[in-house]
């Protein structure tokens, strides 16, 4: 029976030394009392032992903080520290740092909250979203999906992006679409990182049966607030591709292009708007400029509005488009593609 009664006090103490380990005082006077697992994207996510599911608020909607968790804390002026952050006033908050003791910072100068002691899912993000559309003229469909997993620690962000494409209609060859890219960021002091990553990329309309690219290089966020990214990276780029046959009217026979392989400088932008209340926005640019023969260049351009709903649903539109001054097909330099899907998030 003492051993019970013993057992019985030790999880209710490790249950309130849980649930009062971090509070949120709202602007509107709302306390919030558990475990802060990270804030970005002008939202910090907050765990508590009587809730199902973690409270979500914005940022700015937060008047007081205290806590004892211990965070990876990014300002806008690009600093990296390791600590825990309270309220000093409604204006400043104070960051108990490691190497740099007390940091006196303004709530806007806080870019991310990401908890040390994260679990692996608490660092891990995803989504996953489809569409279709049918027309009954010529039994047009198209059929599109788009997937994201990414995943972030104290100087790595890793992120995958893959998404398809397929159309049919009477009388026309398919048209098939899919890419895919896995990044890898390596984060340095003062808004700047190193790059690499490694692409696919197949599109009939093209004529583009293989093209895969493996990138390399350094950039710099020259903007970068709890509602808004901005930054620029450039390097370099080795291309490989292969085609499929082509068919020529002319002579009815097929022709394919011979596989290129060069070498390629880039330079790209992206730039991401979060704090426009449901709605988000993502496009990234890059550039490409082959070094071995300087009349050929290359464009692709992505770009996602997206809108929260309930449970975290969402409805996503897309564009992309692919830019090549020497396709394997003459007339076909440009490839777009818009779509729209349905999706879910982690």
């Amino acid at each position: 029976m003492k051993k019970t009664i013993t057992l019985i006090v030790f999880i209710l103490s490790s249950f309130i030394s849980f649930a009062q380990v971090d509070s949120l005082t709202l602007k509107n006077g709302d306390v919030i009392v558990g475990e802060i697992k990270n804030m970005e994207k002008g939202v910090i996510q907050i765990e508590t032992p009587y809730s199902d599911s973690d409270f979500k608020i914005e940022w700015d909607g937060i008047k007081e903080i205290k806590g004892e968790t211990y965070f990876l804390i990014t300002t806008t002026e690009g600093q990296r520290y390791n600590g825990r952050i309270k309220s000093l006033n409604g204006d400043q908050f104070v960051l108990e740092t490691d190497d740099h003791g007390e940091v006196m910072i303004a709530p806007d100068h806080i870019v991310n909250l990401l908890s040390v002691k994260s679990t692996f899912i608490s660092r891990l993000s995803a989504s996953l979203d489809v569409g279709y559309s049918y027309t009954k003229a010529n039994n047009l469909s198209q059929f599109n999906t788009n997937g994201f997993i990414g995943y972030t620690t104290n100087r790595w962000g890793f992120t995958f992006n893959i998404a398809s494409l397929r159309s049919t209609q009477d009388d026309v060859a398919s048209i098939e679409r899919n890419e895919g890219t896995l990044t890898g960021n390596y984060y340095l002091p003062h808004d700047f990182y190193i790059t690499a990553s490694a692409s696919y990329l197949t599109n009939t309309e093209q004529s583009i049966n293989l093209r895969v690219i493996g990138l390399g290089g350094f950039g710099k966020y020259v903007l970068r607030t709890n509602s808004a990214y901005w930054g620029f990276s450039t390097g370099a780029s080795f291309l490989n591709e292969s085609f499929d046959p082509v068919f020529n009217e002319s002579d009815s026979t097929f022709t394919t292009a011979p596989t290129r392989s060069e070498a390629e400088w880039y330079l790209g932008t992206e730039i991401n708007l979060f704090d426009t209340g449901d709605l988000s926005f993502q496009t990234t640019a890059k550039g490409f400029r082959a070094l071995s023969d300087q009349e050929r260049w290359r464009a692709d351009v992505n770009a996602n509005l997206k809108y929260d709903l309930p449970y975290d649903f969402y409805v996503k539109a897309s564009y992309n488009l692919n830019y090549d001054s020497q396709p394997a097909e003459a007339g076909k330099e440009i490839d777009y593609q818009y779509t729209l899907g349905f999706g879910w998030e982690l």
